[in-house]
């Protein structure tokens, strides 16, 4: 990192949630010589063989039985090429959690995407926890949960629960691309928001872009080749003027 001295923490669910959506942020705080750590809470080995569900995702990603530390060692590339120190958590992804019984909480794309499984409830308590172990840091940057991913929920309700009112969130990236799907999420809580606009200078968006470029096996999940990365990534920075992080009023 730029400074021994955390200025900036983004919180992500996944292994490529907190570059997908600040990618440019992070590059010019630690251009700036402030430091940003990127927390991955769901970065965990799969305990056991994965469903068939989750075979396939491996398959898709190209990823053979060492899967986790690849997508490991892809976010520790990733926040190398923006500067940003990293930190990955043991939980396991959604897709690789069950029960004692063996049965897998969840087993497909609407799944994933959809209610959280109630076997899961005490899993917002250890997240709490690791949250809880966390340095000091001027801004905490959590999932606004554009997309409504189970994991992405989990990350959010816990940062909610340590941070409180200090919290800004991330619009996730590429959800956030869905037309109103942001205003959809920010209506449902009944709050008024207020939007901080983060301008991107072009270092800053060709380095996210080749940090993103880092997650080799997530590659083909959202895009055709570079040329559509790239005219995505900008397509996105343009039509809100940058990155945005919201807060609540």
């Amino acid at each position: 990192m730029a400074s021994d001295k955390i200025h900036t923490i983004v919180l992500a669910a996944h292994l490529d949630d907190g570059v997908l959506s600040c990618g440019g942020l992070i590059y010019q705080r630690t251009q700036a010589g402030e430091g940003v750590l990127v927390a991955t809470v769901m970065a965990g080995d799969a305990k056991g063989g994965p469903s068939d569900y989750a075979q396939s995702l491996r398959d898709r990603w190209q990823l053979d039985t060492s899967a986790e530390a690849q997508r490991r060692a892809e976010d520790a590339a990733a926040c190398q090429v923006l500067g940003a120190g990293y930190l990955h958590w043991p939980i396991p992804d959604c897709i690789y959690r069950g029960g004692a019984d063996g049965t897998m909480y969840y087993q497909s794309d609407n799944e994933i995407f959809g209610p959280v499984h109630p076997g899961e409830a005490g899993l917002v308590a250890d997240v709490v926890a690791l949250l809880r172990s966390l340095p000091g840091a001027e801004q905490i940057v959590a999932p606004l949960t554009v997309g409504n991913h189970v994991d992405h929920i989990f990350v959010r309700q816990a940062a909610e629960q340590v941070f409180g009112q200090r919290l800004s969130y991330y619009e996730d990236y590429p959800y956030a691309q869905k037309k109103g799907s942001v205003q959809a999420v920010l209506e449902t809580t009944g709050q008024e928001w207020q939007a901080t606009v983060y301008p991107l200078s072009e270092a800053a968006l060709q380095a996210k872009i080749e940090a993103i470029l880092a997650y080799r096996s997530q590659f083909s999940t959202f895009w055709t080749d570079r040329a559509d990365l790239e005219r995505q990534v900008r397509g996105y920075a343009e039509s809100v003027g940058g990155e945005r992080v919201w807060r609540k009023a």
